[in-house]
């Protein structure tokens, strides 16, 4: 293609913008915010401020489209936990170390701020200030990208990367198209970061997450969930989470505060380490996938990513692997010798089994809070039941473990928490520590 337009410079936006430069001339990458500065996150990501993950999954698609870019984050002071290093908590059992193991500390600016500098180096790609403000469709498809300093940017292919807000579905509708149906789960949780000076107090230790399991029926009834994570600048970045009315506040000692009542490793830092910037809170109300894939006619040459398809709870980490496995989609379609001027039917269908994929593991989870009232999907409490039995097991046997930790790190498809395999192992595993107990 001559020139491919992609509305919105995030991370999603990105990794859109990497893959299309393997095979558009021009790739123009069109920025609402121009408040990026060094730090690389503009206004326009809200969150940008919060302890993010990369699953294992978005660090292997991060390699694969940036070559060596781990390496230069770590020897920018990101920290790469192995081993011991990364730790896993359920209701404040230490779960049993999985081998092979491995875990980025990175804050979100860092991280994307060196993404945008690859980006912008491909000689074919340009990132420019501007809001995308409708779309040119003429004989079904995209033929340019209207903005609000009244331009036309003349474009064969269009990617929406507008995040949550996006307003394609109300430009398509002005033209004659469908809306697509939305799918939506309200999950109604707070989440909130603090920022520490980073010693030597925890030693090695890179990842903590922690959270409430089978035995406390999922609700946080002595342990506060949260997690921290070893960053760049010698910090550690502190995250707390709780629905409804359990959700963190800004206040920086009531932070504190509820960081002693977590574990071990979140009570020494709240303990022995300065506070260097205020806490900043989030909140999320609801989950939700847009099906663009399930109407029954689209405009050619447009696909949509990122939070723009798919936004769901953000406490399991998946928001930014998401997006590279959408990027990945993206580059199979193109592959696949489709026409990039055609409905993109071949992308929607690869974008929904990962975006399924990550669907099902939040939703099935959120579903264990009491006040999230579903929809509930076929099969739930045989998915609910088995999803407990791995849980316990994965504390105190490492194959159930590394299944497990595949499946939350996108890896593998939740079904696999499902295969007669493994329940008989976690079967086996349970008994033999009921025996112990017994004993």
């Amino acid at each position: 293609m001559k020139r491919a337009v992609v509305m919105g410079g995030s991370y999603a936006g990105l990794f859109a913008a990497r893959v299309l430069s393997d095979v558009a001339e021009e790739v123009v990458v069109l920025e609402a915010d121009d408040t990026i500065g060094a730090d690389g996150v503009g206004r326009a990501a809200p969150q940008r401020r919060q302890l993010h993950a990369l699953l294992a999954m978005g660090r292997a698609q991060l390699g694969r489209w940036f070559p060596g870019l781990t390496a230069e984050l770590v020897a920018g002071g990101a920290r790469l936990g192995e081993g011991d290093a990364v730790r896993y908590y359920v209701d404040g059992r230490l779960k049993a170390p999985v081998p092979g193991t491995r875990m980025l500390g990175v804050t979100r600016p860092y991280l994307e701020s060196a993404v945008r500098r690859r980006v912008a180096a491909l000689p074919n790609v340009r990132l420019t200030t501007g809001q995308a403000t409708g779309l040119v469709l003429e004989r079904g498809r995209v033929r340019g990208v209207a903005t609000a300093a009244g331009e036309v940017l003349e474009t064969e292919f269009a990617v929406d990367a507008m995040g949550r807000s996006s307003r394609l579905g109300s430009w398509l509708e002005g033209a004659g198209w469908e809306r697509p149906p939305v799918d939506r789960m309200r999950v109604d949780l707070g989440y909130a970061t603090g920022t520490f000076r980073r010693g030597d107090e925890l030693g090695e230790l890179t990842v903590v997450h922690s959270g409430p399991g089978p035995a406390t029926g999922y609700q946080p009834t002595h342990l506060e969930p949260g997690g921290l994570v070893a960053v760049e600048g010698a910090r550690w970045s502190v995250v707390l989470a709780g629905y409804a009315d359990l959700r963190p506040g800004p206040d920086p000692e009531e932070f504190r505060a509820r960081m002693r009542r977590a574990v071990e490793p979140l009570r020494t830092v709240a303990d022995v380490c300065e506070m260097t910037a205020d806490v900043t809170t989030y909140r999320f109300a609801e989950s939700l996938r847009r099906g663009y894939g399930r109407l029954g006619r689209f405009p050619g040459g447009l696909v949509v990513v990122g939070d723009a398809l798919a936004s769901v709870n953000p406490v399991y980490g998946q928001g930014l692997t998401l997006a590279a496995l959408e990027a990945n989609s993206l580059a199979a379609h193109l592959r696949s010798g489709a026409d990039a001027t055609e409905p993109a039917w071949g992308y929607f269908r690869r974008a929904s089994a990962v975006v399924g994929a990550a669907w099902q593991l939040s939703t099935t989870a959120d579903l264990a809070q009491p006040h999230v009232t579903g929809p509930y999907p076929p099969g739930y409490r045989l998915l609910r039941w088995a999803g407990d039995r791995i849980t316990e097991a994965s504390i105190v046997d490492a194959e159930v473990g590394a299944t497990y930790l595949n499946v939350v790190n996108m890896m593998e498809h939740p079904r696999a928490l499902t295969r007669p395999r493994l329940l008989l192992q976690a079967a086996r595993a349970l008994l033999s520590e009921a025996g112990r107990d017994t004993l």
